[in-house]
């Protein structure tokens, strides 16, 4: 499998993301930039990466401008011919913006960034991206974003409850699911979610800044291993 990382105007994880994939994980990478109309030979079998950052400045809402980047029709028409996306914070707000993934994401409920490790529950099994992850485990993964807040109308979340579309909740140290635990405000702790083809993936912490033993914290290595693992039994 191959990636294809887009850099954005305003991109700040980009580099991170190139790093961890080529050189922690020894993926093929293929530096993608916003202007341009095609994937660089990408194909359904591959993914694109949509990293964090501010894209266009957060200007209007965030992500709302970056859906309208020439390389955004391409990776929609990779995503609706079965293709692999995976937006990281920035890349989820896009992903959603471009109608990849459902909901929105809304500032937090605290009015102010948020930048803190936080800990992560696989909701379920059902997609490459958590196959791997041990029930009941907490992953430590690292936040850093100003609108995280996930939000979806009454019927559009139980279509995503239901279909088992969120991939990640926020937890406690423990494992569990409570009020206490959700940094930003998200329905029902929700801190990512795939589309209902589960192929396309959107999640606000950041696994890249937890992948390597100089960072004190390899859990996030853990969901790219999981995307990762292609005899998953459970994936797609």
């Amino acid at each position: 499998m191959k990636f294809g990382v887009v850099t954005f105007p305003g991109s700040n994880c980009d580099q991170d993301l190139i790093h961890v994939l080529r050189n922690v994980m020894h993926c093929e990478v293929i530096e993608l930039f916003h202007k341009q109309h095609d994937l660089g030979g990408l194909t359904t079998d591959d993914c694109v990466m949509l990293p964090g950052g501010f894209s266009y400045g957060d200007a209007l809402r965030t992500g709302s401008i970056a859906r309208f980047s020439p390389i955004m029709q391409a990776v929609i028409k990779h995503c609706n011919a079965g293709g692999y996306a995976w937006g990281i914070c920035n890349g989820f707000q896009i992903l959603c913006e471009a109608g990849l993934l459902p909901g929105v994401l809304l500032e937090n409920n605290n009015q102010q960034f948020i930048c803190k490790n936080v800990f992560l529950a696989a909701d379920n099994h059902e997609s490459r991206i958590n196959a791997a992850i041990p029930s009941g485990q907490a992953l430590k993964i690292p936040i850093a974003h100003g609108e995280g807040r996930y939000y979806a109308d009454e019927s559009t979340l139980k279509a995503v409850i239901d279909n088992k579309q969120v991939i990640f909740r926020y937890c406690d140290e423990q494992g569990n699911v409570t009020d206490a635990s959700n940094p930003n405000g998200s329905l029902h702790n929700i801190a990512g979610v795939c589309n209902a083809g589960r192929n396309v993936f959107g999640m606000m912490p950041h696994p890249e800044r937890a992948s390597e033993e100089i960072l004190g914290n390899t859990d996030g290595r853990m969901i790219f291993e999981s995307f990762l693992a292609l005899s998953a039994t459970t994936a797609r």
